[in-house]
């Protein structure tokens, strides 16, 4: 029986333009793959965001494996400074380029393939769900959600699920995601009276205020780490006023902040911590001081276990390393995924992704693809 070869795959995936929101024709050439497997698939589109969902098997089977990923990619940037078509999915000493090719049309490719053909050769006892979006690079509102609430609304269940994010930093093999930092970002407006900077006393600049409460943000230790996250980081991303005029002492003033924390904290908490630093600053300088909040996702981790350690011993036997479970690294669409059922990430080495001249080593989606086809076959071999 023919392979399903997940290089080609991704080469095909890679020559969809399919950047956020945009679905680029990739999610129609997954369906039609996957129909002709015998996977029912319904597309579950919401807003302008294109999804599918994909199941082998028996609806609400009790031992239910499942994929998630994602098609969209980032924006190109500098087209010009691409040395390879973006979209061409070229190959050059062993690399395949293309925007895409690592995060993560790579990773669709090889969980697919590797689903393809194993209820095609040894189909198990048991169902395979793939849910795959195109809104995972963008706001992330209407992807996997949207496929989540799906799956509750028509009673379909993951018993677990893997996330084929490039999860690896140098070398293939070497980490698994069991969690991630939670991610939030504050918008503060420093609001003071605009005057002459020849007569201060009778402004109020708001730029000292500013300049105090971002100092007081990022030298204070949000926590040391906990078992198994680093120490929660703030980086103050931007500082603008837009004044031009050096005799002129601004009415307004705007930054930014990004906290990534662990499970020492939550969104709520930090939110608070937030507002009670802001309020302190304008109470000191007697002006206004307004803070919006937005939580892209809380911290969550998958306790080390029966999933991590499936995934682990695939790995290692077919890559001969012993994988780090660790939850470095930014947010991904697994904080939806752990509402639903267990859940871990494990993918290739993602060191070009988002640059220029993205690339996967061609070799590495066949490991990948041997390492999803052994995590199906442990899966569904145990009673």
């Amino acid at each position: 029986m023919p392979q399903t070869d997940p290089a080609r795959l991704t080469a095909d995936l890679i020559r969809c333009p399919s950047v956020t929101p945009e679905e680029g024709g990739a999610l129609v050439l997954l369906e039609k793959l996957l129909s002709a497997a015998g996977f029912d698939c319904t597309r579950t589109d919401r807003g302008e965001v294109s999804n599918l969902f994909a199941r082998w098997g028996a609806k609400g089977h009790a031992k239910t494996f499942g994929f998630n990923g994602h098609t969209d990619v980032v924006p190109l940037g500098d087209e010009a400074a691409w040395t390879m078509p973006p979209f061409g999915a070229e190959e050059k000493d062993g690399f395949m380029y293309g925007r895409g090719a690592t995060d993560m049309k790579s990773g669709v490719a090889a969980f697919a393939a590797a689903a393809v053909d194993y209820v095609k050769e040894t189909p198990p006892d048991g169902a395979i769900i793939l849910t795959i979006t195109g809104d995972e690079e963008g706001d992330a509102e209407d992807g996997t959600t949207a496929l989540l609430d799906f799956m509750e609304r028509e009673g379909e269940k993951m018993s677990v699920c893997l996330v084929g994010e490039p999860t690896c930093p140098d070398e293939m093999g070497e980490m698994i995601k069991i969690g991630r930092r939670g991610s939030l970002t504050a918008w503060f407006t420093v609001t003071g009276v605009q005057g002459h900077s020849a007569y201060p006393h009778r402004a109020n600049n708001p730029l000292n205020a500013m300049a105090r409460l971002m100092d007081r943000l990022a030298s204070h230790e949000l926590d040391q780490g906990t078992e198994h996250f680093d120490a929660s980081t703030l980086a103050v991303v931007t500082i603008d006023t837009g004044n031009t005029a050096t005799n002129v002492i601004p009415a307004q003033s705007r930054a930014t902040v990004n906290i990534r924390f662990n499970d020492a904290h939550t969104g709520a908490s930090l939110t608070e911590w937030l507002q009670e630093e802001a309020d302190k600053a304008a109470a000191e300088f007697g002006l206004e001081i307004a803070v919006q909040v937005k939580i892209s996702g809380e911290s969550f981790i998958t306790p080390p276990g029966p999933l991590s350690d499936l995934v682990a011993k695939a790995v290692e036997a077919e890559t001969g390393r012993k994988p780090e479970l660790s939850t470095t690294g930014g947010t991904s669409d697994a904080r939806f995924v752990k509402d639903h059922c267990p859940v871990v990430e494990f993918g290739l080495v993602g060191k070009t992704m988002h640059q220029v001249d993205e690339r996967v080593e061609v070799a590495q989606v066949h490991q990948l693809k041997a390492i999803y086809t052994r995590i199906l076959q442990d899966y569904f071999a145990k009673a």
